[in-house]
């Protein structure tokens, strides 16, 4: 008969195999190295205890979650289990994209790193063989593919979840790695945890079982010398990369965007107090608008085309000093600070706007990223886009009411129930289309925001206040 730890490796080894584009990554430490959780966690709650009664609730609060569109995509996209996936998923709060190709070091600290954290999961799996909720209720997962995930779920144990001590894993060392990310890649993992009780997969208690497992697995990272070898290779990659701001006075890479497009009208928000802080933002010492040469060239591209259409370019921010992103950041962790708030974010309490609406670093502080409408030559009057600039909400989002991908409208509210028309819908598209065909791309969250593809400075963000 084959023993617990022998049918633990096979495990192990045939869930490595399900990992995309991953080479059987090599653990920092084995398993016999690393603690053993039957030993750590308690058993799973009992059917009978307050704690059983208490995933159930959470089960059906996980149903609920799924009527928010926004939430069930993102729930159905965190399933995916493929290094690849998650490494995507937290490349944005960790302020980098994370790949082979272009962060080897980190990219190969991250793989082994997780495997070796992961790995002490599947003991307590097949140890305690705990039924999936969806089973125990007879129904079908919320997942993509949920036909091939419930053969593949249905015998493999509950108890602890393994995308949570992978989420957990992966914020843990990508927060060594960048402290200044820490906040916002908790927060992610935060919600890809729960993100297995929407889809049905896992029970609350399970989810936190996972987090303890990340956590003992990683406190046992730093007694691997291949390891911290690894991470400080990393963190040299990684100051490489992100680059240093440059001195105040080098703008040679730059151009005030009516230079290139003479035609283009600016209406400066951050140069006012007409914006969401309530005040004129550090760094826009004149109402001017510059980009890189190479954004401007293209954006000189989006002008003709779009005039040919009847609009003119306005234009509400362009290039943004880094001491602007500063002053957001601010304003961001005063909460008394809430004048604006019927304006601009009236749905929301400020305490949620970092790190889902304002990042420590801009896009925009790279010099190559845009905020743009329409203006139509033809009634003289900003083209109707069914929502303000910098409207933070699910409201600004492209897909609101509808597939940007098809151009479709679907005239789907949001939980305000705000909605925008059919036309509104269009004039968004008329802009996104005509900027994507010259090399821009879009952001998932702005309808107003675009940055080119084929940027000069991916990593450079700039400090000279614009004047």
């Amino acid at each position: 008969m084959r023993t617990l730890r022998t049918i633990v490796i096979a495990a192990l080894l045939m869930s490595c195999c399900l990992w995309s584009q991953a080479q059987d990554p090599v653990p920092y430490l084995s398993l016999e190295q690393m603690p053993n959780i039957i030993n750590c966690l308690p058993a799973p709650p009992d059917s009978a205890s307050e704690m059983f009664q208490h995933d159930i609730n959470r089960f059906f609060w996980g149903k609920e979650q799924r009527l928010d569109p926004e939430r069930a995509a993102m729930a159905r996209r965190d399933a995916i289990w493929s290094y690849d996936n998650v490494l995507d998923i937290f490349s944005e709060p960790f302020g980098m994209t994370i790949s082979k190709e272009k962060t080897p070091e980190i990219w190969d600290l991250m793989l082994r790193g997780i495997t070796t954290v992961t790995q002490i999961r599947i003991a307590p799996k097949k140890h305690y063989m705990r039924q999936r909720p969806f089973v125990h209720f007879n129904e079908h997962l919320f997942t993509y593919d949920a036909e091939e995930d419930e053969k593949a779920l249905a015998a493999d144990g509950s108890y602890p979840s393994g995308h949570t001590a992978t989420a957990w894993a992966t914020a843990l060392i990508l927060a060594e790695l960048n402290p200044a990310s820490a906040d916002a890649l908790f927060a992610r993992a935060y919600k890809y945890s729960e993100s297995r009780v929407i889809v049905g997969a896992h029970w609350q208690s399970d989810i936190e079982a996972g987090r303890l497992v990340a956590a003992i697995g990683y406190s046992q990272l730093h007694n691997s010398p291949d390891y911290c070898e690894q991470m400080a290779r990393a963190k040299a990659e990684f100051n490489r990369l992100s680059g240093a701001a440059v001195a105040t006075d080098d703008r040679s890479g730059f151009v005030r965007i009516t230079d290139v497009i003479p035609d283009a009208i600016l209406e400066i928000r951050y140069h006012t107090t007409y914006n969401f802080v309530g005040a004129r933002i550090d760094g826009y010492q004149a109402p001017i608008a510059m980009l890189t040469r190479e954004a401007a060239t293209a954006l000189k591209a989006v002008s003709d085309d779009l005039k040919a259409q009847g609009y003119r370019l306005k234009i509400f921010d362009a290039y943004r000093p880094q001491c602007a992103v500063d002053h957001f950041m601010r304003w961001a962790q005063d909460l008394n600070d809430t004048q604006m708030k019927e304006y601009f974010y009236p749905h929301l309490n400020k305490d949620v706007l970092i790190p889902d609406y304002i990042a420590r670093k801009s896009g925009h502080t790279r010099g190559s990223t845009v905020d743009l409408t329409l203006f139509d030559m033809r009634t003289e009057k900003e083209v109707d886009m069914g929502g303000t600039f910098d409207w933070f909400g699910p409201e600004s989002h492209p897909d609101f009411g509808g597939n940007p991908d098809t151009g479709k409208y679907t005239g789907r509210k949001s939980p305000a129930g705000r909605k925008i028309t059919k036309q509104q819908f269009e004039n968004r598209m008329i802009l996104r289309r005509a900027m994507m065909r010259h090399g821009f791309k879009p952001l998932d969250t702005e309808w107003w925001h675009f940055t080119l593809k084929n940027e000069p400075y991916p990593n450079t963000y700039f400090t000279f206040p614009l004047k």
